[in-house]
């Protein structure tokens, strides 16, 4: 498997399941600490989570179709830095817990950044 298609497919992957399992299948703890820190009432809370959940899966599929366009690799790589200044506003604490925003977000702004398509550098010419 290229590295192109490892890193599509990672990316893809944290999106579904972080869509999936914390916010659709569970409600995670961690994303119930995070979101009520909108101040929004319980059953708003629950129904943004639900949302976000959602929000994640079709992006991941988004993603994993045009994956090499670099528009969408630019959005998820502003998605994923949004998300990362989201919770080091609402709840910085989180940032010291094991397996982070920060510990995930940064190597899937990377493997992004790899995606990106190679634009070649345009040749200076000097007239001496």
């Amino acid at each position: 498997m290229s590295t192109t298609q490892l890193a599509r497919l990672t990316i893809a992957f944290v999106w579904l399941y972080h869509g999936l399992v914390p916010k659709l299948l569970h409600v995670a703890p961690l994303e119930w600490q995070i979101s009520a820190s909108l101040g929004l009432e319980d059953a708003l809370t629950h129904l943004l989570i639900r949302f976000a959940g959602i929000g994640e899966i079709i992006w991941a599929i988004v993603f994993f179709i045009w994956y090499r366009t670099a528009a969408i690799i630019y959005m998820n790589i502003i998605a994923l830095v949004g998300l990362l200044l989201a919770v080091a506003v609402l709840q910085p604490v989180i940032l010291f817990e094991a397996f982070n925003p920060l510990t995930t977000n940064l190597p899937l702004i990377v493997l992004s950044a790899l995606l990106l398509p190679k634009v070649p550098l345009k040749k200076t010419t000097s007239r001496e």
